[in-house]
């Protein structure tokens, strides 16, 4: 299983939070770059992947992280290859 560990501190913002996954996570380049394409593209994800965020609080404490969050949270359930590990 490959690993992924990002710090949440690096994920306020949606712009350096899209950058930031889409290029840990190898998304296609044409990908949407918004929540609702992460979400399709994390439930369409076909090889497992367990992705570490280190630093959960960070993202409650804002919007955009809460719902970021919500979206992995929802993308983990639905699609077993991939596993969320949030500390």
């Amino acid at each position: 299983m490959e690993a992924i560990r990002l710090d949440a501190e690096r994920l306020l913002g949606r712009e350096e939070a899209m950058e930031q996954l889409g290029r840990a996570l190898a998304l296609p380049e044409w990908w949407g770059r918004n929540l609702d394409a992460l979400h399709d593209c994390l439930t369409q994800l076909g090889r497992p992947v367990r992705l570490e965020l280190g630093r959960r609080e960070a993202l409650e404490g804002t919007d955009f992280g809460r719902r970021l969050l919500r979206v992995l949270e929802d993308a983990a359930a639905e699609n077993p290859y991939l596993e969320l590990s949030l500390e």
